[in-house]
């Protein structure tokens, strides 16, 4: 069963940008080689509600858990994950179908 991997990206913009454009480029071929497939991303995003105002959110459809694990768990995604946390608060869910 599909296993997908929803982010919401809240963006500091006193930390600006660099660091997590780097993250992007580096990420997208490490999902890519466990299978992921990007659905979305976006920064067009019309909030609902005040408290939930993301700048960016991306949907990723793995074909089961275990490849989502095993790419976030990897040495490779490990290795660039920093340049996520230093520059962005990104939240993100797990849905199975």
């Amino acid at each position: 069963m599909s296993c997908y991997f929803l982010i919401d990206t809240y963006i500091d913009e006193e930390r600006g940008r660099g660091l997590y454009d780097d993250y992007i480029a580096k990420v997208k071929p490490i999902v890519e080689s466990y299978s992921g497939e990007y659905l979305l991303r976006s920064e067009k995003v019309s909030s609902l509600s005040p408290q939930r105002t993301p700048q960016r959110v991306i949907v990723i459809r793995f074909p089961n858990r275990e490849k989502l694990e095993a790419c976030f768990g990897s040495e490779q995604y490990k290795a660039i994950a920093f340049e996520r946390a230093e520059s962005v608060d990104a939240r993100a869910i797990i849905v199975e179908e």
